[in-house]
């Protein structure tokens, strides 16, 4: 078995990539370290192990435009997440579980992204518009197939994949899907209108956002990460080559995945909703301290502060002694 290793540049991965290594090594396992500027491994392994989680994963099928090998996330504590599977704490008993062919793949699509014009990195959950200021009105136009489906004023639009259904589609309202659906979700959030529901469409049309206007100038949001300025125009399409996920047989299947996510939403009902901004900040972004938090969020200190307990008496975050610094804590989701 070939594996290759990918992670971000930061210290803390650098960590555990070096101690992920020293155990697949051990395991007599050929083992290669990625790097970002040459993706062309990943065709050339058996397995990809991707550490920094869900973050890490959604990051990981970004910068990989072309085919992939199988890929399995890799949590750096007790965390586990929605498409990451393991701890590093059990990679030796899951790469015996691979060794003996105790798993099993998903395909599930991506979607391939143009801003006026010009492809972009491919997203694996989805792809927002909003305007650059929070609290103001968008005007779209939506067309399926070239053809215009509706006007709409809103505070943004949200495109997504099965995979991303369960996240910041779901918070704005709209429906949970089965991973290997081959359909599109179309959410207009907070529209003016309130006959904008949903929309649940093939995936082999082509989706265009249209005559894009606002107060201030709009953005692209990438999987709830970077974010690209657009003046006129979205296209979306399944993108030519698939996310291929290792799912270890008897771990979670993506029906056991939905039932989390319900469960999640009905303890939520109690938390204030400073507390629903920082879960959803820190399951896009990764581990952040509070001040990062506050930064992000545009929360007080004082609210985030309080937030995070509700959050760790619920259980849903833990604090981790930073390793860059050992006076710093850094929040992290559990879930």
């Amino acid at each position: 078995m070939k594996i290759a290793l990918s992670g971000t540049g930061s210290r803390e991965n650098g960590v555990f990539l070096s101690q992920m290594k020293k155990t697949l090594d051990l395991l007599d396992i050929d083992t290669q370290m990625m790097q970002d500027s040459d993706y062309k491994m990943a065709k050339e392994v058996d397995l990809v192990l991707v550490t920094g989680g869900d973050r890490g994963i959604l990051d990981y099928f970004h910068k990989v435009v072309t085919d992939s090998a199988p890929v399995l996330g890799v949590y750096e504590s007790d965390s586990t997440g929605f498409l990451a599977q393991i701890e590093i704490k059990d990679l030796e008993s899951a790469i015996l579980r691979l060794k003996r062919s105790n798993y099993e793949v998903d395909e599930v699509f991506r979607l391939a992204v143009k801003v006026d014009g010009k492809e972009v990195e491919p997203v694996l959950n989805d792809v927002a518009i909003f305007p650059s200021k929070s609290a103001t009105l968008m005007e779209h136009i939506l067309r399926i197939d070239g053809k215009d489906v509706w006007h709409d004023n809103s505070d943004g639009v949200i495109i997504s994949t099965p995979t991303g259904s369960t996240a910041y589609s779901m918070s704005a309202g709209g429906p949970m899907v089965l991973q290997k659906s081959s359909v599109f979700i179309v959410v207009s959030v907070n529209s003016v209108d309130n006959t904008r529901r949903p929309l649940v469409v093939p995936n082999d049309t082509k989706l265009e956002i249209a005559d894009i206007m606002g107060r201030y100038h709009c953005e692209v949001i990438l999987d709830g990460g970077s974010r690209l300025p657009i003046k006129k125009m979205l296209e979306c399409y399944r993108h030519e080559f698939p996310a291929r996920l290792v799912r270890l047989i008897g771990d979670s299947s993506a029906i056991s995945l939905i039932a989390k996510k319900v469960k999640l939403a009905k303890d939520l009902l109690s938390v204030p909703p400073s507390a629903k901004l920082i879960l959803k900040t820190l399951e896009y972004e990764g581990a952040l301290t509070q001040k990062d938090l506050s930064t992000k969020t545009m929360l007080p200190e004082r609210t985030v502060r309080l937030s995070l307990s509700h959050l760790l008496n619920l259980g849903y975050v833990k604090k981790k002694t930073s390793l860059r610094d050992a006076r710093q804590k850094i929040y992290e989701l559990r879930i």
